[in-house]
Parts: structure tokens; sequence; C-alpha cells
């Protein structure tokens, strides 16, 4: 059982942490309070005074020492990940891997933070004065992260902001918050000074706190609900939010159709459908749509799914019982208004069969709504326009998919769907760390991604001379 040191805490009610595919504890925090949280902030004040002096080489010392600490961890880190929220053992130590990699790319670009210095002459006036415009640190970042990435949404958090010269508190999930403690206890092991990089633990309360907290930036990644309500919350304060999708996955008649099944099903399944830009609606153009079913069924069935702690299996459980329900709920009404299921549709507790639904009309639950479980919910289509005007009414657009070798399509899909990333020849879940990434609409506002990032996180300052 991973148990954390009590004596960083003055909370005296503690919680525990559950695993979701047995139930077991594997981990228990304290709650933070509001003395916590406000002690938290003017440690991480007056750290920030001083570290937003500090040099690009300082900050990305700093993150390139925690990555290490990080790969010298990598198992324990890998192991914490899969028990506290069912990610499979491989695709937490995947997790791990991309965590050191998003900390060395941010540790790289902080010296990239650049300027640029523009000639007054266009005014009157201006012919002999030059405007230098540098990037300063916005000052302390409140970082609020979900459970299906615990270590490296953080990093993506993180990263950007120590290599801008900020301090950073942090929130995890309740539901998942023990990797990103472990993170804090290595950031000290690297010799971080102290306050710069903070855990704050809880719930909702605890998030509002943290956002009405005398941050200078709000990250948040999550619901759109929650979203809203700590964006109210924290009132002027930039907020960089990510809210989530409903996304897209094309598939077109000359596609390479073993590769886009493989895709649709690694990136259904991956984390048991809990990633906010999976494929969650796969649109298969009639003309391959038989062929195309066919194969995926096959793929389906070959899903290993069960004990995540297993080297031998492709998907776990979703993260606790009210989410595996909801799940069933969504596929049994789905059912009932007229969908088709070719296979799954079962639970066992937490694990929810790999399942794939045909026949989806667009007011189905299981697609009218971001559905975080492992459905893949098939519609047909013929004409290209009509299927992205589908999409484009939806309230989200973080990301999308689309397979097909055809340039002129590649041009209409990338043209006219409203997202904030299209993927070709790829699913819509593909992500690079140093590439921006976020959403339009419902999916949230600003972009995450190291380098833009970086940029999100600092203020311009404008000399003119």
């Amino acid at each position: 059982m991973t148990q954390l040191r009590k004596s960083a805490f003055t909370a005296s009610n503690a919680m525990a942490v559950n695993n979701p595919f047995n139930g077991e504890t594997v981990g228990e925090i304290a709650i933070s309070s509001a003395a916590d949280i406000a002690a938290a902030m003017l440690r991480a004040k007056k750290v920030q005074q001083e570290f937003r002096h500090s040099t690009p080489a300082v900050r990305r010392a700093l993150l390139t020492t925690l990555a290490a600490e990080i790969a010298a961890d990598a198992e324990t880190l890998a192991r914490i990940i899969s028990s506290e929220m069912g990610k499979t053992i491989r695709e937490a130590r995947n997790e791990v891997r991309r965590a050191q990699n998003t900390l060395k790319l941010s540790g790289d670009a902080a010296t990239f933070l650049d300027g640029e210095v523009l000639h007054c002459g266009i005014v009157e006036g201006g012919a002999d004065r030059f405007a230098t415009i540098t990037y300063e640190p916005v000052g302390v970042v409140g970082a609020i992260t979900p459970f299906n990435y615990p270590l490296n949404l953080l990093c993506h958090k993180l990263g950007p902001a120590i290599a801008a010269g900020n301090a950073v508190v942090a929130k995890p999930s309740p539901k998942a918050p023990l990797a990103a403690n472990r993170l804090a206890e290595l950031a000290e092991k690297a010799g971080w000074p102290r306050g710069l990089f903070q855990i704050v633990n809880g719930g909702a309360d605890t998030a509002r706190a943290l956002a009405r907290a005398p941050i200078d930036l709000l990250s948040f990644t999550g619901g759109p609900v929650a979203g809203l309500a700590l964006k109210n919350a924290s009132g002027l304060v930039r907020c960089l939010m990510e809210l989530g999708g409903n996304d897209p996955l094309f598939v077109l008649p000359d596609a390479d159709i073993d590769k886009a099944v493989a895709t649709a099903v690694s990136h259904r399944f991956e984390i048991a459908g809990q990633s906010c830009a999976a494929a969650k609606r796969l649109y298969l153009h009639r003309d391959i749509e038989k062929t195309f079913t066919d194969k995926l069924l096959a793929a389906v069935d070959a899903v290993e799914f069960g004990d995540p702690a297993r080297d031998d299996t492709d998907m776990g459980p979703v993260i606790d019982m009210s989410a595996a329900k909801t799940i069933e709920d969504r596929v049994l009404a789905t059912i009932k208004s007229g969908a088709t299921l070719l296979t799954g549709g079962s639970r066992d507790a937490t694990v929810m069969a790999p399942t794939v639904i045909a026949d989806v009309a667009t007011d189905s639950p299981v697609i009218a709504d971001e559905t975080f479980g492992p459905i893949i919910a098939i519609r047909s289509f013929t004409d290209p326009l009509a299927a992205i005007s589908e999409v484009n009414a939806g309230a989200y657009g973080l990301q999308a998919g689309v397979f097909t070798n055809d340039h002129a399509l590649i041009k209409t899909f990338a043209r006219n769907l409203v997202v904030g990333g299209v993927m070709i020849n790829e699913g819509p879940d593909f992500r690079a760390e140093h590439v921006p990434f976020g959403g339009v609409k419902r999916s949230g506002l600003g972009r995450e991604g190291v380098r833009i990032a970086l940029r999100e996180m600092s203020e311009p300052k404008v000399v003119i001379d």
C-alpha cells in the first residue's frame, strides 16, 4: 500500500484512496484546510518573487533534474498510477515516460522564451524609438488536474509554469492524488526551492478555495460544469481550461482500413475510454462500413480486459462504481432507442466490457454528450460535408481524426471542422507534448502543449526608449 507522509498537512480529516479494480485501499491523503491553502499561497508568493528573476539555465536545470528523479522512480510511479486509477501497468509506464519528456521539453523551451524589438516610426514622434517586448512570469499558477493522467497532465501545467518563472500550487483529483503527491516529494528530492511547487488535496471545495486564492493564473483540466464554476470563482484571473470533447473519427473509402481499425481500438479503449480526446464517435463511409465493422469486431474481441496490474491486460476498469453505472445506463438507453449492440455491453463492477454499438442516432445517450467509457458508437455517412456539419453542430470542439489519402478531402475536413486539432490518418487522441492542445466551444479556453503554454503562462512587457 502506498502511504503518503501526513506531516506535510495540518488538516485532521483524512481520505482513503481506493483501487477502482478491487476496492483495496492503496493510500491515504489528508484534505487540505483553508489554513493549509493560505499557507501554501504565502510560501508560493515569497519564493516566486525571487524565482521570477532566475535564468533560463536555472529553470531548465530544475526541470531536467526532476525528470531524472522520475526516471529513477519510474516503476514506483507506474504502480501508484495503476493502483490509484485503474490504468493498466503498461499504460501507466507509458504515462511516466511521457511525463519525463514533458518536463525535458519544458526545460528546453525555457531557453526560447524570447521577445522582439519593434520600430516605433509608424507613429509621429517615434522615428528614434524602439519597443522591446519581453515575457515575464505571471506569478503563482493554480493547477487543478483530473484522475485520468494524474502525472503527465500535472507535468503539462508544472513544466511550462516553472520554465516561465512561476510558482505552482496544484490540486490533483481526490480520486487519484497519490502520483501528484509523489511528484512533489521528488521535486523536493531534486533540490527545488521550498514552496516553488506545492500540493493541496481535496475535492470540489478545495478546488474552489484554490481558485479564489490570490493566484495569478488558473489552469484546469476537467468537465465544463466544474470549469465554469471555477472560472466564476476565480474572478478576473486568467484561465486556461481543457474541458473535454466528444471527438469524431472519420474513415473514408480510400483509407488504410487495418490501420484505422487498430487506431479506433487503441484510442477508444485506452484508459477504458476515459480520455478527453478519445474517438467517441466513429463515422464510417457506407462504402467501407461492413468491411471496417467486421475487422473492428474481430479486433475488439481480442482486447484483454480486467486486472490492470497484469502485464497482458489491455484495458482496466473505469474510475469508480458511479462512473461504471453511468456508462452502462447510457448503453442500455441507446440500445432501447433503436441502436444495435454488436459486441460487449456487459459490466462486472467497475469493469465495462469493450463495447461496439451501430445505428446510433445523434441524440442517443452515448454520443449526445461526452461518454467517459469504452464505447465505440458507429455513425454512417456518404456526404463528408454533412458529417462535418453534424459534428460542428455539437457543443464540443476538441480534436478530430480523419483517415484518407485524398488531398482534396484532407483540405475539406481541415478547413471545415470546428475543432482545435485535426489529425490526418491518426485518431483524435493523438498528442505530442510540445504541440498546442485544446479546443473551442465547450471544450475549453486557451491551449496546453509546452511551447504555447509557456507563453500562456507569461505576461508581455513593453519597454519603449
